[in-house]
């Protein structure tokens, strides 16, 4: 609800962004449902896996992170200027998750892992391609 003034106020956006989900978003359920049809068995943020990635196939050593735009910075130089509101917090948060996702990435990369990270608009508009990705992942892990 949008006050008179025509911004939310901070007990209103509070309540919004408390209703962002972190796990089971509707572009993962959509790409774990398609790979599980198609009898690929995974684990869903395998805490025992370092950086927790959504969607986790230990046997090929896979590591699948489906990331928000908004949240993982898409766009990153563009966008940041587009925050208007409480700059302060938001531009070193996102900062700091780009930031934690190349270390998740080079951690995992160094334990042999392979790291696939697909936008959650790509994997909206794009399902085929990428599972299609995946598959073929899968298939040179294979041993």
């Amino acid at each position: 609800m949008i006050s008179r003034y025509g911004f939310h106020t901070t007990s209103e956006r509070s309540k919004l962004m408390s209703k962002i989900k972190g796990v089971d978003t509707m572009p993962e359920v959509l790409l774990c449902k398609t790979l599980w049809n198609l009898g690929y068995r995974y684990r869903k943020n395998n805490r025992k896996i370092f950086g927790k990635p959504d969607i986790s196939f230990r046997k090929y050593k896979i590591a699948v992170f489906i990331d928000g735009e908004i949240f993982h910075g898409y766009n990153w130089e563009e966008k940041n200027i587009r925050i208007k509101a409480n700059r302060d917090y938001w531009i070193p948060k996102i900062e700091r998750n780009i930031q934690r996702d190349k270390e998740v990435n080079e951690y995992l990369t160094s334990q042999g892992w392979t790291v696939l990270r697909f936008w959650s608009k790509e994997v909206k508009k794009n399902l085929d391609e990428v599972v299609k990705v995946i598959k073929n992942e899968i298939n040179k892990n294979k041993k």
